[in-house]
């Protein structure tokens, strides 16, 4: 599945680059917004079917919650780590890493409360984010568990990134993906604030 994702990312490049004219571009946040929804209802039958899912996760209760609270501390920690290396400030590697793959709201949230240079970094580092997500989730779930598979995509795991988890890791993960990106897109606009106005 991972060449498929690639071979298709690169399709897509080289069609952008020299086939498709510039003035159809605009249609291509239509189309892929409702393949977006296409994809997210075939899920939601999927889970309407998956009966003891949804018993399974009424018996872990409050316990799902880890999961997305050791997301939210390994991808801050990751941050402030990865920001020490490069020379970043503390507030903004962790304000950066509190995108957790969120890059609209969290790049337009640091420029508009920080500077536009690194709200542009973050931008393009919670991009990269979802585009790794795409790539390493097959390689995760196949190679260290389904659970970790959750990790990567961070808060987009409640909507675009949903359907590769669910193709690579069972149907029966997609509502506990669900549950860590809504909790995940939750702290965004609190931890992001909080972060970048640290001293």
């Amino acid at each position: 599945m991972t060449w498929i994702i690639l071979g298709s990312v690169a399709l897509g490049i080289a069609l952008g680059h020299w086939v498709v004219p510039p003035h159809y571009a605009h249609y291509l946040d239509t189309v892929t917004t409702s393949a977006l929804y296409l994809l997210l209802f075939g899920i939601g039958i999927d889970l309407g079917r998956q009966r003891e899912v949804w018993l399974k996760l009424w018996h872990m209760g409050w316990r799902i919650l880890f999961l997305p609270l050791l997301v939210a501390v390994g991808s801050l920690t990751g941050a402030a780590v990865s920001g020490f290396i490069l020379g970043l400030p503390f507030n903004e590697s962790t304000a950066i890493g509190a995108g957790f793959g969120w890059y609209s709201l969290s790049g337009v949230l640091i420029s508009q409360i920080y500077n536009v240079e690194t709200g542009a970094l973050a931008f393009i580092t919670n991009v990269v984010r979802e585009l790794l997500t795409f790539i390493s989730v097959p390689l995760v779930a196949r190679y260290i568990g389904r659970l970790s598979a959750v990790a990567p995509g961070g808060a987009t795991t409640m909507d675009t990134t949903l359907p590769i988890i669910t193709k690579s890791t069972g149907a029966d993960m997609a509502v506990i993906a669900f549950i860590n990106g809504s909790v995940l897109t939750t702290l965004v606009p609190v931890l992001v604030p909080f972060f970048i106005g640290l001293k």
